[in-house]
């Protein structure tokens, strides 16, 4: 049985949300970075940080293919990256 596909106004609820999540887990990793030595055990939290936001991003292009493939009359960039970014 097939799954339904997200629509498209739901592919831009979710890139708003995936793009909010992503500057947070940004603004945070740099407050950490400024705020403990970038090596050592201290500098865990922010590397989590940077690899939960690079996951994100990798989401962020999976789901975009997906746009393309599921609307491409209406598919742009901007649904899930945007120039409002860090």
């Amino acid at each position: 049985m097939t799954k339904p596909r997200l629509n498209f106004e739901e592919h831009q609820q979710l890139g708003d949300r995936l793009r909010d999540i992503r500057d947070e887990l940004v603004h945070l990793n740099v407050q950490l970075a400024n705020a403990y030595p970038r090596s050592g055990p201290e500098s865990a939290p922010a590397t989590e940080l940077e690899a939960a936001h690079e996951a994100v991003d990798r989401a962020r292009r999976g789901l975009e293919r997906a746009l393309y493939d599921e609307h491409p009359r209406w598919a742009a960039t901007s649904v899930y990256f945007s120039r409002r970014e860090n």
